[in-house]
């Protein structure tokens, strides 16, 4: 039986009670910079959306102890900057992680294109992205995360996200007044899942971080993108893995809803590549 199949029985082996309740972490104590006085306004969220996000958060799902690796990812869920389908790309892709013993953090991030935002596609999406991925290195003692095995995770407009930070530097600055930001915020890896558009180079950067894609080739949104990504991973001579899917369309999540085999089973390909790629070695067996 293969490892990361063995880490799977062991949790769904354990009992419920032994799984943590997930914890709900704001980026910033007193709320986003320049929007402190929203930060006690309400979230709205019905049926697979969230939206109305004004103090953006981190959702913490920690594998049991027995089968944690010390890798962890953030999470971006897709929803077209004007929704996040958080339970669909975050909770259950956080489920998923955590059955093969990685961290897992839902990011609520805010939202550009919701009607009446106050935000910035290009700005504000990215500055949350980056806290949330310094502040998980600010705390990986507490929360059993190895800091240099942080990736970032994203769904179509999430996937945009992901971009956004991981083909930037990152650097923290050494002089901030909140230790945080002296921190690095760019991802160690990247896993895109029918990302968008937005955030991507005309020439990916030779600091870029490995990379897992997977789409639709029949997607009408998000097929080219990807296929940008990998053509400039190949151009750029940087390690890249693409699953290109003959069908499946766009959004179809974690697999489970989806009538085609090849798709109820992407997950597994992710779990292939993050144990090919050293991710999940440190695992207690």
């Amino acid at each position: 039986m293969a490892f990361r199949q063995v880490l799977y029985l062991l949790f769904c082996l354990m009992p419920v009670t032994a799984l943590a309740q997930p914890q709900v972490v704001p980026l910033w104590e007193n709320g986003a910079p320049g929007f402190e006085d929203r930060r006690d306004e309400p979230e709205q969220a019905a049926d697979y959306w969230v939206r109305n996000i004004h103090n953006p958060s981190i959702t913490v799902f920690l594998p049991p102890e027995e089968i944690a690796t010390g890798a962890a990812v953030l999470i971006c869920p897709g929803g077209g900057h004007r929704e996040l389908v958080f339970n669909a790309e975050g909770v259950e892709a956080a489920e998923f992680l955590n059955s093969i013993g990685v961290a897992a953090f839902a990011l609520k991030y805010r939202l550009g294109r919701e009607e009446g935002s106050p935000y910035d596609l290009m700005v504000h999406p990215q500055e949350d992205a980056y806290r949330a991925l310094r502040l998980i290195r600010s705390r990986a003692d507490e929360w059993g995360v190895d800091p240099n095995h942080l990736g970032i995770m994203g769904f179509s407009a999430g996937g945009e996200v992901a971009s956004l930070v991981a083909y930037g530097s990152g650097e923290g600055k050494p002089d901030a007044a909140d230790p945080i930001d002296r921190l690095q915020g760019r991802p160690d890896f990247q896993v895109l899942i029918y990302p968008g558009p937005l955030g991507i180079p005309d020439v990916i950067p030779p600091t870029a971080p490995p990379t897992f894609v997977l789409v639709a080739g029949d997607d009408p949104c998000c097929s080219t993108p990807a296929l940008q990504i990998v053509q400039g991973y190949h151009t750029t001579g940087l390690p890249v893995e693409a699953h290109i899917y003959a069908r499946g369309g766009h959004a179809f999540n974690m697999g489970n809803r989806s009538q085609l085999i090849s798709l109820q089973t992407w997950p597994q390909r992710l779990a292939d590549w993050m144990q090919d790629n050293a991710l999940l070695g440190s695992a207690k067996q």
